[in-house]
């Protein structure tokens, strides 16, 4: 029987326990009430269900602590066993009192059977539970000894697995001390190797270094003469641009001397015409307010001088002012 099984029990013994107890409480309040109602003054009659409150908590106590001490493995001497037995012989004569004073034999009985039964169920129950903690106990002693088998065991197997692990190591050791030496000979091959191959790397380099600096001042002494050359031909090349424009400015200037003086002479030419006798021609018409406009001489003497009406040489000088507004803004 495995300790499942020994609980199991356990529980059926207290609640089946419980149960009779239960049964026997309830069965010793109804049959006892009434006896003590009519040992009991009138007025007092209301505590009449103390009595047999009060046998049957002690009774309730004796059980309960039976149990807890069962289970304990304990021995609390001769009072507990004096105290079960006085409730139980206290809650017998309480159930049989009522019938044996009326010489009912057979109430007797009936009423003795719920006392009897929680008497010997409390004794039984005690003994139950006493060899049920032995039992638990001798499981619990077999299981611990057991546990400390497989303890003893396991912790041979650890000793001999660390063992194992131990020259395993030992001998991983060695062999990673070995590969270390090797790898550190190899390694210091491979400095030297890298050494040498990088000093030559470096002799390459530096030469390397040097043909390109020696080439870039080349290349920067050709490109320095290349633009003072360059230099040179502009600045030759912005004097002559120069030269260029100061010439072309004068003949500019020459020109526009020459025909301001061939317009004055024409707008002098036309002036002097005096007033038409006849309608000029319209592109006359135009030069002649021109240069009445240019001479500053009123809308009517530009009339005069054209034979065109006053409406069309006033539209003629309105044009010539927008020009002349137009061409100062934009100079």
């Amino acid at each position: 029987m495995n300790s499942v099984q020994i609980r199991s029990a356990d529980r059926a013994l207290s609640v089946g326990t419980w149960l009779i107890v239960g049964g026997a409480m309830l069965y010793s309040i109804l049959t006892v009430t009434p006896l003590a109602a009519r040992h009991t003054p009138a007025e007092w009659q209301w505590t009449a269900p103390i009595l047999p409150l009060v046998v049957d908590a002690a009774v309730v106590i004796v059980v309960r602590l039976d149990a807890t001490m069962a289970r304990l493995g304990g021995n609390g001497g001769w009072w507990p066993i004096a105290l079960r037995w006085m409730t139980g012989i206290m809650t017998l004569a309480l159930n049989v009192a009522d019938s044996a004073l009326q010489n009912d034999l057979v109430g007797v009985a009936v009423h003795s059977v719920a006392p009897l039964l929680l008497i010997v169920t409390a004794e039984t129950g005690l003994a139950y539970r006493r060899a049920i903690a032995a039992a638990l106990n001798d499981l619990n002693a077999r299981q611990q000894a057991e546990k400390e088998a497989r303890e003893q065991a396991a912790a041979g197997r650890r000793e001999a697995a660390e063992h194992r692990a131990r020259e395993e190591r030992e001998h991983k050791a060695a062999l990673a001390r070995e590969q270390r030496d090797h790898e550190a000979a190899l390694a210091r091959e491979q400095r030297e190797h890298e050494d040498r191959a990088r000093r030559e790397e470096q002799a390459r380099i530096e030469s390397r270094e040097r043909t390109e600096r020696e080439a870039r001042e080349r290349a920067q002494a050709e490109r320095e003469q290349q633009q003072a050359e360059r230099e040179r031909r502009e600045r030759e090349a912005a004097q002559r641009r120069d030269r260029e424009r100061r010439e072309r400015e004068a003949r500019e200037h020459e020109q526009r001397e020459r025909e301001q003086q061939q317009a004055e002479r024409e707008q002098n030419a036309l002036l002097a015409a005096g007033p038409a006798t006849e309608k000029q021609p319209e592109d006359l018409a135009r030069s002649t307010v021109r240069a009445a406009f240019g001479a500053g001489l009123p809308v009517r003497s530009a009339v005069e001088l054209t034979g065109w009406s006053i409406g069309w040489v006033s539209s003629r000088y309105q044009e010539l002012r927008d020009a002349a507004v137009l061409e100062g803004a934009s100079s």
